[in-house]
């Protein structure tokens, strides 16, 4: 039965993670779906008519969600609909594959299908479509490197580049221009589990006294795809938030 997890979240340096993961290692594994270590996420997130994803998040409500349609190192293979619900430091989250041609249904404005669907979030998502206008927003990309412990069911995982794309949704181009939303060097790292987190891992967490924090890479993605202004070039470019 599915429950909510535990995540904590927090900044920390490319030295800090090394120096952690050499910690860890002796205590868990890497995920064995992560060939060479790690894989490539995008996400594209969706937000309605009120962008109340963005707009609740900065408020700090506690609980909320987001739609997202996620894949692994660019692949059509496992394309997943994920909802992900948050209630303070609790995360649940579910999941419904879609192929390649229900994605461009989507894309194309085209939602009748997911009525049909055996699965109840994808007809739960037909209607945030229709009532909410949840509409494509932002792709959110990083590299993560992640880490398990069977015991606890916990995850470790170091995500790194974060970067983000508006505009062209194109979730399957490797090569789509994306914007970074961290300073160089800077990672996110996340700790979830659903039981207990075991005492040696939680000795090694957080590093010298840190606090989590409340990170949303969605929120970061957001920003940097339409708030800020870059000067490429000898070009000032300012991105804004595009017409619904």
């Amino acid at each position: 039965m599915a429950m909510y997890r535990n995540e904590w979240k927090y900044y920390i340096s490319q030295w800090e993670a090394e120096e952690l993961k050499r910690r860890l290692l002796p205590f868990m594994e890497v995920d064995p779906y992560a060939r060479g270590g790690q894989y490539t996420i995008r996400s594209l997130y969706f937000d309605d008519y009120w962008d109340s994803a963005y707009t609740e998040k900065m408020m700090g409500i506690s609980d909320r969600k987001k739609w997202r349609i996620r894949i692994y190192d660019y692949s059509d293979v496992g394309i997943k609909l994920e909802r992900k619900k948050k209630k303070s430091s609790y995360i649940f989250k579910e999941s419904a594959p879609l192929s390649r041609q229900e994605f461009e249904w989507i894309l194309e404005g085209k939602y009748e299908f997911l009525l049909g669907s055996p699965h109840n979030l994808c007809r739960e998502f037909y209607y945030e479509c229709m009532v909410n206008l949840q509409r494509p927003k932002v792709i959110v990309d990083y590299e993560r490197t992640p880490l398990i412990r069977r015991e606890g069911d916990v995850r470790v995982t170091f995500d790194r580049d974060v970067r983000a794309a508006a505009f062209n949704y194109d979730i399957f181009d490797p090569n789509l221009p994306t914007r970074a939303t961290l300073e160089p060097g800077v990672l996110v790292l996340e700790v979830k589990f659903t039981e207990f987190l075991p005492s040696v891992i939680k000795e090694l967490l957080p590093l010298d006294g840190q606090q989590f924090l409340a990170i949303s890479k969605y929120t970061l993605c957001y920003e940097a795809a339409f708030f800020r202004t870059d000067v490429l070039a000898g070009i000032s470019k300012t991105n804004r938030r595009g017409k619904r």
